[in-house]
């Protein structure tokens, strides 16, 4: 479940000289009433899908088995990332958003540069991830996300080891707090930046909005709102469900959800994450099997995935998503891989690839279903700390056709 210190990284690092830097965080204006928008960039990375779907089933099953919070990241074809300061002045980093990991940390592929307002903790961060640790110091800086989201004191990992960064920076972790238990080796759990966000009162509560666009679409950004939801950005009402009662699920955003093709039912109402650092949609492999035979797709060596006809495409069903007694609906359009980056997956021009994949095990784990990009770019999510519970609302995107 939560990330662990590695033992015998932390007894060498532990036989360092700490040193502390006394720092004071300049002034800036802050307000606590409306919510306050970060926005993403989008880049596509062309390491073909075989890497996506093995990456991704790494992720899942390392938090079935709880050895760790989540993996490289470097295997997704869609990563979204947002360019956030350190220090005062600050700093600009590239880091990953990813709702399935907390801790907050840079220094990948870029020095930490250190100004009046950096200080060593004296603590050692590790966060364990599927294809290596991140091991480094933990500081507490001023990290500036825009000029409406600044934060005095973040709890900040200064990596000096990790693995597969492929030129981003670090990781903006924004999953629950308790992911951080035992990834500092001197502090019980670090505040990640929403808890520092409301704690400080630059927002008002302790949500935070979701939204990404198809990729096949003109809008091909993100963004985040801090302090709560772009309403904007929705057609409809926002449904909240609980975070489910289901170990692991529930260590993370975890739901419980039902999923139907058609009219038939392929997956009980069982417990799953929603995950912006996962690509696809994975369901446990009973339900996989259910699906693959509805679909007639057949599993494709280049890339991966379940690959279909053109005269199956025609056929699919759409897919049901019943969530708190909501069911949201993702089409047959939303089923299949943006044809325009068939390349970037190593698939041929005019194949059709389904972006549902197995978790690689049975049902009754409880993280029966992973909820990935192609999921939040259909549906607006909204990931609710104070209550403890998620929200979903339809978008303009909901029963886009530009797949």
């Amino acid at each position: 479940m939560a990330p662990s210190i590695s033992l015998s990284s932390l007894l060498a690092l532990l036989a360092l000289a700490f040193f502390s830097l006394s720092a004071s965080a300049l002034p800036h204006p802050r307000t606590a009433s409306s919510p306050a928008t970060l926005k993403l960039a989008v880049r596509i990375n062309s390491y073909g899908t075989r890497n996506i779907v093995a990456a991704d089933r790494a992720r899942i099953q390392a938090r079935q088995t709880g050895s760790s919070s989540s993996i490289s990241v470097t295997n997704d074809v869609m990563l979204y990332t947002a360019d956030i300061g350190v220090g005062n002045p600050p700093t600009y980093y590239t880091v990953l958003v990813d709702t399935g990991s907390s801790n907050t940390w840079i220094g990948a592929n870029k020095a930490y540069e250190k100004t009046a307002t950096s200080h060593d903790t004296g603590g050692i961060f590790c966060v364990a991830y599927g294809s290596g640790n991140v091991i480094g110091e933990e500081y507490t800086d001023t990290v500036t996300l825009n000029s409406d989201l600044v934060i005095d004191n973040q709890s900040i990992g200064i990596a000096f080891e990790y693995s597969g960064m492929n030129g981003l920076n670090g990781i903006l972790g924004l999953g629950p707090v308790d992911l951080t238990l035992g990834t500092v080796s001197n502090t019980y759990q670090v505040a990640t930046v929403t808890d520092n966000l409301y704690k400080q009162g630059t927002i008002g509560s302790e949500v935070l909005g979701v939204f990404f666009a198809p990729a096949s679409s003109s809008d091909s950004s993100g963004e985040l709102t801090f302090g709560g939801y772009n309403a904007s950005k929705i057609t409809g009402d926002v449904s909240y469900v609980p975070i489910t009662s289901t170990s692991p699920a529930s260590g993370y955003w975890g739901i419980d959800q039902s999923i139907s093709y058609g009219s038939t039912l392929i997956l009980d109402e069982t417990a799953g994450i929603v995950d912006t650092g996962t690509t696809l949609i994975y369901i446990a492999s009973d339900a996989f099997n259910k699906y693959q035979s509805a679909t007639g797709g057949t599993l494709d060596e280049a890339t991966d995935l379940l690959k279909i006809s053109s005269d199956q495409y025609d056929q699919l069903s759409s897919l049901y998503f019943t969530i708190g007694g909501v069911t949201y609906e993702l089409t047959p359009n939303a089923q299949i891989w943006p044809r325009s980056l068939n390349s970037a997956i190593g698939g041929t021009t005019d194949g059709i690839y389904l972006i549902v994949s197995s978790t690689g095990s049975s049902s009754g784990s409880g993280d029966d279903f992973t909820n990935g990009y192609c999921f939040l770019e259909r549906f607006y999510s909204v990931f609710d700390t104070a209550n403890s519970q998620l929200g979903f609302a339809t978008t303009q995107y909901t029963y886009a056709t530009t797949n």
